[in-house]
């Protein structure tokens, strides 16, 4: 892995949305939210929505621009909530945390939601031809591999996001692939109990993984999207800012060097079940450099975040100190990421190559 500079940065541009005064949909944050362009030319943003009792809807709204910049939302309704049985949770649920990636090669969008249901968080797929109305393919379930010596399934799985265009699969072979973060914790379900770690891993924190999906098997039936297979760890803690747990931000964007990934890192301290919400743990933004022709490998990465939790809206809000990215999108040549913060409202930043 290279030490060179790495070759982009993080510049904020501010708020766009916060909870809507009287709106009880809101009442406890607009957060973490996926971005796609509409059949119309629209930018369109799809927030979560979290009411009370931590239950979390997915939004939509248009993004609103002034000379390029996104500066605002406007409201547009809920494209995604809770009414499947496997999306309701027992304590706090519903449907969390949305990732869309636009893959031209099959026509649609694709989203990646969180369905914190029964088990906890287990990651669900939706697709879109137009960007408003969305058709689920269900709960993605991970292909069993007897080599890993154990069933991803078993595992609460976030941060579940998909490449636009297919990359060489294990075998060479063209695939679509996705990224996630096994949880290897089995407290949601079986409180107490230590969850065995799969063969070759012996870190047990959270960590970027990568699975695919080949092209053939989605061009003869679009369920296999939420079919994956051929596992492979990608990367994990390696640096302070960083050393509990590491998760993928918005999809991966294609540049020069490879596929720059944007991703987030956690430090402080866990109190009880990482399950429940932290008020001692500080989310930040790095990124790293993937390889083109194996993206399950890592060419470089920040060494430090890009953005660490500073402004009053990043330090106070539902839970404090929380820099969490989402979706990056182009807005007139430049590319603008969108995150969470503090799990309250929802900011921007303009990405920028500084070698």
């Amino acid at each position: 892995m290279t030490t060179t500079p790495f070759p982009f940065a993080l510049e904020r541009l501010g708020v766009i949305m916060s909870p809507e005064p009287g709106n009880p949909l809101e009442i406890e944050g607009v957060l973490n939210p996926a971005t796609a362009r509409g059949a119309d030319g629209e930018l369109y943003i799809y927030p979560r929505l979290v009411s009370a009792g931590n239950v979390s809807r997915i939004g939509i709204g248009r993004v609103e621009l002034a000379d390029g910049i996104p500066t605002g939302v406007e409201r547009l309704g809920v494209v995604l909530e809770a009414d499947r049985g496997w999306e309701h949770g027992t304590s706090h649920g519903g449907v969390e945390d949305p990732r869309i990636t636009t893959i031209p090669a099959l026509g649609l969008h694709v989203m990646t939601y969180v369905a914190f249901g029964p088990l906890g968080p287990r990651p669900a797929l939706a697709v879109s031809e137009d960007a408003r109305s969305w058709r689920r393919l269900g709960p993605i379930q991970f292909g069993y591999e007897d080599a890993l010596d154990t069933d991803l399934n078993l595992f609460p799985n976030k941060d579940v996001l998909l490449f636009p265009e297919p990359v060489p699969g294990p075998g060479g072979e063209p695939a679509f692939a996705l990224l996630h973060r096994p949880m290897w914790d089995l407290e949601f379900a079986r409180a107490g109990e230590r969850a065995p770690l799969p063969a070759g891993v012996t870190d047990d924190r959270a960590s970027i993984w990568i699975s695919y999906m080949p092209v053939a098997d989605v061009e003869r039936d679009l369920a296999a999207l939420a079919r994956p297979i051929g596992h492979r760890f990608v990367a994990g803690p390696a640096y302070d800012w960083e050393r509990l747990k590491i998760g993928a931000g918005p999809a991966p964007l294609r540049v020069d060097e490879g596929w720059l990934l944007i991703h987030h890192g956690v430090s402080g301290e866990v109190v009880g079940s990482a399950f429940t919400p932290q008020n001692t743990v500080f989310y930040s933004a790095g990124a790293m450099i993937l390889d083109a022709a194996d993206p399950a490998r890592v060419l470089a990465r920040t060494d430090a975040p890009l953005i660490a939790p500073e402004t009053a809206e990043e330090v106070v809000g539902t839970v404090g100190n929380v820099v969490f990215p989402t979706a990056i999108e182009r807005i007139d040549g430049e590319d603008f990421v969108f995150y969470g913060m503090a799990d309250s409202k929802i900011g921007v930043a303009r990405l920028v190559r500084t070698v």
